[in-house]
């Protein structure tokens, strides 16, 4: 028995990388997917991965950033499904620069995708959720969100928005036992932190008190808390999973 067994959850940004592994964790925990992303073929894997669980999953793509996109592909899942139980707004991008050489494009491209993203999906599924009276989002935020990076105001300001639209949010759903939380990792083990210079990776793990990088796994684990009947007391909360790099 899994801790959210008959649930269905909707995974934006689950073609690759952390979101793709917090849908599988989820499905290992009982839930039967939707699964997002830009590209129909890229979410093949994903889906592949899901149904071998033995669980159910629907493939959805679309632009998170466009609001008819998104309530088309909410419509799709409801259609399919019946119900939207659990949201982890994951999809997001970079396009990091300094701000002085940084282009209003990818300032745009970034809050586009990151926030917006995120705002959208939420008020897609908020109306659903309030009428059963239940429901858990979790959004994927940054520690970059708390502390900021050189090179990333873009991200970082995206970052930190989202940590406000979820404590938002979750003061405005809370009466109809809708919880709303945020999840702020830290350097997570990806292709891209495998590539970069070994003195790179070393002055990354000075700044980490664990002195590990995280794995997406890790990140996971704290969706599936947040998504199940453990944190049945916890809204409007971001929990940093980062290795102690903001205490």
């Amino acid at each position: 028995m899994g801790q959210l067994d008959g649930k269905i959850a909707l995974v934006t940004g689950a073609a690759r990388g952390i979101g793709k592994v917090i849908a599988e964790k989820l499905a290992d925990e009982g839930a039967d997917l939707a699964v997002c992303d830009l590209n129909m073929d890229w979410l093949a894997e994903t889906e592949a991965a899901i149904r071998q669980k033995g669980r159910r999953v629907l493939r959805v793509a679309g632009d998170v950033s466009n609001g008819e996109s998104v309530r088309q592909m909410t419509d799709a899942v409801l259609a399919e499904f019946g119900a939207i139980d659990i949201l982890v707004n994951n999809a997001g991008i970079t396009r990091d620069n300094l701000l002085v050489r940084m282009s209003e494009e990818d300032w745009d491209a970034v809050i586009s995708v990151n926030l917006r993203g995120a705002f959208l999906f939420t008020k897609a599924v908020a109306r659903p959720m309030m009428k059963a009276r239940s429901g858990a989002i979790v959004n994927i935020a940054s520690i970059i969100g708390l502390i900021g990076n050189v090179g990333q105001c873009n991200y970082a300001a995206s970052k930190a928005g989202l940590i406000a639209l979820t404590k938002s949010v979750a003061k405005e759903l809370a009466r109809r036992n809708v919880r709303v939380n945020a999840v702020a990792p830290g350097f997570i083990r990806t292709k891209m932190t495998d590539t970069l210079p070994g003195e790179v990776q070393k002055k990354m793990l000075e700044a980490i008190p664990l002195e590990r990088f995280g794995q997406a796994e890790d990140v996971a684990d704290a969706v599936v808390f947040l998504a199940g009947k453990s944190s049945a007391y916890i809204t409007g909360q971001v929990l940093g999973v980062n290795g102690g790099m903001a205490m």
